[in-house]
This record gives structure tokens, C-alpha cells and sequence, in this order.
């Protein structure tokens, strides 16, 4: 039986902060491309999202609201409580807009994207930074959409299924040209990892090989 490394775990003080994608990276993987969301299109993007429908929402919700404050008066105590409630909680869509309009910038600063010679990395949170990966083998297509808001900005999101479902990245400048460099990519490691090792040129034997196209 090996010995075990006891140390294999152990963390110190830089290790406990996990804050840009580079500190996820395994020894040797490389970053091909890396970028984040135009912001001026991810913010609009946010604006406008959901607007319609919670405008909507709330007018509807406004109009019962305006006259329960007419008749109030002839009302009970606790039913206005109550009918307070429910209107708090069937306004949780406009809430939603709401919070996605304040945290914004937010969601914007701790959004990155990067293309390793390994994987995709996606790099996003809120409150707490979360990281998403999904490895080449993994995808079955990568897609670009371009919509109102996208071709204003000149940007559009790239949408890529994988086995674990589908992730897009949001407002991506020269979206084409990424999309089609991704499929490259993709492509590429997929074929590379399915030859048969005896098959394979002697520059590029076994699995141990990086993508350097």
C-alpha cells in the first residue's frame, strides 16, 4: 500500500481565497481565451429582461392594491394584514426585476469566462464566487444567438450544451468569431482524445498532449 501524502489537503492563507480562475487551473493546463460581458449590453440586458412582465404585474397588482386603499376603511384589521401578505408575496416577480436591476453590476464583476487547452470555465456569483466547468467531451453543440438588445450592442450569447445541460455566455464580443474558434476547439480535443494512441504521429503519442493550435 502507498503511503499517503498527509499534506495533500492542507491549505494556507492564499489557498482559503479562491477569487479569479486561475486559482482552479491544474498544473500545466494553459488558458486559451478568456473574456467577460460587455457590460453597457449586460446591464440593459438586465433592464429590460423582465420589464414587460413586471410592469404588467405590477399594474394589475396595482389597480387591486389602489382600490383596497379606497375601501379600507370598511375592512377589518387583520384582512388588511392579510391581503397585505399575499400582495407582498404575489409581487415576487417584480421583486425578481427588482434585484436583478441593484445587483447588476454586481453579477457583472464576478462573470468571466475562460477557454482552457482542458475546459470551459465559467466564473460567476452575487454573494460568493461560483465556478462551473465543463470539459470538451462533454459538448454536443455550441450555438450563437444575437438578439434585439445583442445587435445594438454588438454583441451575442453563445450557447453551448453540454451532458450537464446547456450554460451561455452572455453578450460576448465577435461572438461569431469565438463560436466558431470554440467549435475549432472542441472539435479538435475531441478527435485528438478518441485516436487510437498506436495511431496517433509521434509529435503527439498518448494522452499526454496539449492543444496548441
Amino acid at each position: 500500500m502507498c503511503k499517503l501524502n498527509e499534506n495533500y489537503f492542507k491549505t494556507n492563507e492564499n489557498d482559503k481565497k479562491y477569487q479569479n480562475i486561475e486559482s482552479i487551473l491544474s498544473e500545466g493546463e494553459n488558458i486559451l481565451w478568456r473574456g467577460k460581458p460587455k457590460k453597457s449590453a449586460f446591464v440593459w440586458g438586465k433592464v429590460l429582461g423582465m420589464l414587460p412582465f413586471a410592469l404588467i404585474w405590477l399594474l394589475f397588482d396595482g389597480a387591486f392594491i389602489a382600490v383596497l386603499c379606497v375601501f379600507g376603511d370598511a375592512l377589518p384589521t387583520p384582512m388588511i394584514v392579510g391581503i397585505g401578505v399575499f400582495f407582498l408575496f404575489h409581487l415576487l416577480p417584480v421583486w425578481i426585476w427588482v434585484a436583478n436591476v441593484v445587483t447588476a453590476n454586481r453579477q457583472h464583476k464576478n462573470l468571466e469566462y475562460a477557454f482552457t487547452d482542458r475546459r470551459i470555465v465559467v466564473k460567476s456569483g452575487t454573494i460568493g464566487i461560483d465556478f462551473k466547468n465543463i470539459y470538451y467531451a462533454d459538448i454536443s453543440s455550441v450555438n450563437v444567438k444575437v438578439g434585439l438588445v445583442d445587435r445594438l450592442c454588438k454583441v451575442g450569447d453563445i450557447y453551448i450544451k453540454s451532458r450537464e445541460g446547456a450554460t451561455v455566455l452572455y453578450d460576448i464580443e465577435n461572438c461569431y468569431f469565438i463560436t466558431n474558434k470554440l467549435q475549432e476547439i472542441t472539435l479538435d480535443l475531441k478527435m485528438d482524445a478518441s485516436f487510437p494512441n498506436a495511431l496517433r504521429p509521434e509529435t503527439n503519442r498518448g494522452f499526454n498532449t496539449k492543444y496548441t493550435k
